[in-house]
Formats: structure tokens, C-alpha cells, sequence
């Protein structure tokens, strides 16, 4: 009688890769819908206002979950995490009046180039500089220069980048100084304190009611609470190095819900500089020798 093979160790490590790329292909779709929804809300609250919910919604999720023990806590441990809460803040809103000024699927791409500047910026070989020229053609394929183009727009996502390139700089910091979720968590929670008079004003005002309040706590939710579990136990099942891959999908599925939700059709070319600036991360990643997840706030 001929020997048998059991399937069963290559099946169960398939299909843990297929449960965490479906996670986070779904993570992302999450987040973008929950940002177009948020886009929804700013004619009656502006992006200050969606973020400033946003941030509330966050800190409900994450704080009962970190449980961070605050009075514990050293100035070698509080610094960076202040530090995140600042970059939160600035990432969050630089983003969303980015999306205001030229669109989600736009804006969610040049903040894309803050993890792509990480992932280079620790190597000076010619296949990186390779690499950084593709994303530049990427970002000219998407402003085309010469063009009636948003520039205080696109210079607010260039500031979300450097946001997010900031975030992970500092994210490796306070999470080997703090365990778990504890760093995010405080940071959230200071940033959502800080935002505080804008949700007051709006409700001194009435404007945060109904539907835009509706709007502003779903992009909470979909943008903040269901990308931090999912990416949580999707990192179980799949490496690092996947998981920066996949983050890559960010900027194709900001620019689907931009076009049905939004109404924001895009033209051809920044279709392809969107193409361009993913097969440049998609690249950058799996060329880096340094592998590190990498998820906005």
C-alpha cells in the first residue's frame, strides 16, 4: 500500500493567507468607504468637524481595549506617544481637506507616498532609485503639471504624507516602550481631547444632527474601529511584508468609493498615475529589507 500525504500542513497556512488577505483587502475597503461617507458630512461640518468625531469614535474603541495605565507611565514613554496625538491630528486633518479640495481617490494616493518615503529611505540603491522616479512619474501622471490643478489641495495630501511617514517613525517608538495597544490608544485619546471645542461648537450650533452626525461616526467606525481590529487579527495570518503589499489596495479602493459614493469620476491619467504610485510601494516593500506594517490613524 502506497503512503499517504496528508494536505493538512500546506492547507492550513493557505488558508490563513487567504483569511488574512481577504481581512485586509476588506479592512481597506472599509476604511476608504468610511472616509467617503465622512466626505459626505463636511458640507455641514467641514473636515475639522468629521475628524473631531472621528478621533471621539476612535479613542471609544481602543482605550477600553489598551486599558493603558496612565500614572505608570515615563516621560522616556509619554514624549512619543504626545508626539503621535500631535501627528494624528495633523495626518487626520491635512487628509480630509485634501479630500475636500481634490477628491478621495487623489489625496488618499499622495498620502500614500508617506510609507513609500519610509521604505526607501533607509536604502540608496539604484533599484530604489528606480523606484522613487516611479512614484514620481506617478504623482506628474496625477497632477499633470501645467493643469488647472488644486495645489493647496495636493500639498495638503503631501502633508498627510509626511504625517503617516512621521506616524511610523514614531509608532516604532512608542511600541517598544509601551505593550499592545497602549501608545495608539493614549495618543488617540489626547488627540480626541484636543478636538474637543470643535465638537462643541458644532453642537452649540446644531449643525452636528442628524445625517452629518450620522456620516462623521460611520467614517469613526469604518475608518478607525474596523481597520484597527481587522488589521489586528489579519497580522496573525499573514507577514509583515504581505501586509504592507496589500496596504497597497489604499488608493484603488479610495478611488472606486470616490467615483460611485462621491460622485468623483476620475480621468484617465490619474487612474494610471494611481497604477503607477502602487506598483511603486507594491515594489518598494517587497524589495525592503526592513519589514514593518504600516496603518494610518
Amino acid at each position: 500500500m502506497g503512503q499517504v500525504t496528508a494536505p493538512a500542513p500546506t492547507a492550513a497556512p493557505r488558508a490563513r493567507t487567504a483569511r488574512g488577505t481577504a481581512t485586509l483587502l476588506a479592512s481597506s475597503l472599509s476604511n476608504q468607504v468610511g472616509a467617503a461617507l465622512g466626505a459626505s458630512a463636511f458640507p455641514a461640518v467641514g473636515p475639522a468637524g468629521v475628524v473631531a468625531v472621528r478621533q471621539w469614535v476612535a479613542a471609544a474603541v481602543l482605550v477600553p481595549l489598551a486599558r493603558p495605565a496612565l500614572h505608570r507611565m515615563t516621560w522616556a514613554q509619554w514624549w512619543p506617544v504626545l508626539a503621535l496625538a500631535a501627528v494624528f491630528g495633523g495626518m487626520n486633518l491635512a487628509l480630509y481637506s485634501a479630500i475636500e479640495r481634490i477628491g478621495l481617490g487623489l489625496a488618499v494616493t499622495l498620502e500614500f507616498l508617506g510609507p513609500l518615503a519610509v521604505a526607501l529611505a533607509a536604502s540608496r540603491s539604484r533599484r530604489d532609485l528606480a523606484v522613487a522616479l516611479t512614484a514620481a512619474a506617478g504623482v506628474w501622471l496625477l497632477v499633470l503639471p501645467g493643469g488647472a490643478g488644486d495645489w493647496t489641495g495636493i500639498g495638503l495630501g503631501l502633508a498627510a504624507a509626511a504625517c503617516w511617514a512621521a506616524y511610523i517613525r514614531l509608532n516604532r517608538v512608542a511600541g517598544a516602550r509601551l505593550p499592545g495597544l497602549q501608545a495608539p490608544a493614549v495618543a488617540t485619546a489626547l488627540c480626541a481631547l484636543a478636538v474637543t471645542p470643535v465638537v462643541v461648537v458644532l453642537v452649540v450650533q446644531e449643525r452636528l444632527t442628524g445625517a452629518p452626525l450620522a456620516y462623521a461616526v460611520a467614517a469613526g467606525v469604518l475608518a478607525s474601529a474596523v481597520p484597527y481590529a481587522a488589521d489586528l487579527v489579519a497580522l496573525r495570518w499573514v507577514t509583515p511584508r504581505a501586509f504592507a503589499v496589500l496596504c497597497s489596495a489604499h488608493p484603488v479602493w479610495a478611488a472606486l468609493a470616490g467615483t460611485v459614493l462621491l460622485g468623483q469620476a476620475l480621468h484617465l491619467h490619474e487612474w494610471a498615475g494611481i497604477g503607477v504610485v502602487v506598483l511603486a510601494n507594491t515594489a518598494a516593500v517587497l524589495g525592503s529589507r526592513v519589514h514593518s506594517p504600516a496603518t494610518g490613524a
